[in-house]
């Protein structure tokens, strides 16, 4: 079983920054993929941020250039910075973690979620 811990969410008024943390731990043999989605209220979650085990990134047109996703050297524990904060990026994130067990295969795992409000 995989866990996933997040934190770091807050209010912030627009342009201000934020860093998201999401810890994983259990039992895995390695993590894929480590993501950060969102949802807003009535909205679909969405995906905001990947970080793939070959180093690639993949960002929503909407964050790019202003949202970095990262992992820490021992690679259980991922990170969201996030700068220029608009009041659209108001929702709850949700760390996601596509993790390989011998066992079981790969599959996903979620995070509680943390909320984001960005309001002056």
């Amino acid at each position: 079983q995989v866990q996933l811990v997040e934190s770091g969410g807050g209010s912030v008024q627009p342009g201000g920054s934020l860093r998201l943390s999401c810890t994983v731990s259990g039992s895995f043999v390695r993590i894929n993929v480590m993501s950060w989605y969102r949802q807003a209220p009535g909205k679909q979650r969405e995906s905001v941020a990947q970080l793939h085990a070959t180093g690639t990134t993949i960002y929503a047109s909407t964050v790019e250039g202003r949202f970095a996703i990262s992992r820490d050297n021992a690679g259980n524990t991922a990170y969201l910075q996030m700068h220029s904060l608009k009041p659209d990026d108001t929702a709850v994130y949700y760390c996601n973690v596509n993790a390989y067990d011998l066992t079981i295969g790969s599959r996903d795992y979620w995070g509680q979620g943390t909320q984001v409000t960005v309001s002056s």
